[in-house]
């Protein structure tokens, strides 16, 4: 059977988020990619405490895909580290869950 994750990631910039997620879905690593935002991140980085809007993408795909996945966040990426966070789906719709891998570069053929 195979292994389903949810991945996310944030951008500083909607079109950056939206070009991302156009980006994998086309490159067929993920199924389904979703922008979310403005969000507001607080968090300490370079021993300063930052506060800044951001764009979220969530992406779904089948756990196969990450290492592509991820390279291609990293090169398309502007932050030095980006968060890069996958979770596993540990239960969902049967038919969504065939759709996801049938739309991946797994069930796609790629």
């Amino acid at each position: 059977m195979k292994e389903y994750i949810q991945v996310v990631t944030t951008l500083d910039d909607e079109d950056k988020a939206r070009s991302l997620a156009r980006e994998v879905v086309k490159a067929r690593v993920v199924a389904c990619a979703q922008v979310l935002g403005p969000i507001s991140s607080i968090y300490w980085w370079q021993g300063e405490l930052e506060e800044t809007g951001e764009y979220m993408v969530v992406m779904k795909t089948v756990k196969g895909c990450y290492p592509r996945l991820e390279k291609l966040i990293k090169e398309r990426h502007s932050y030095t580290v980006p968060e890069i966070l996958a979770f596993p789906v540990v239960v969902g719709n049967e038919e969504y869950l065939e759709w996801l891998e049938e739309e991946t570069e797994e069930g796609a053929g790629g």
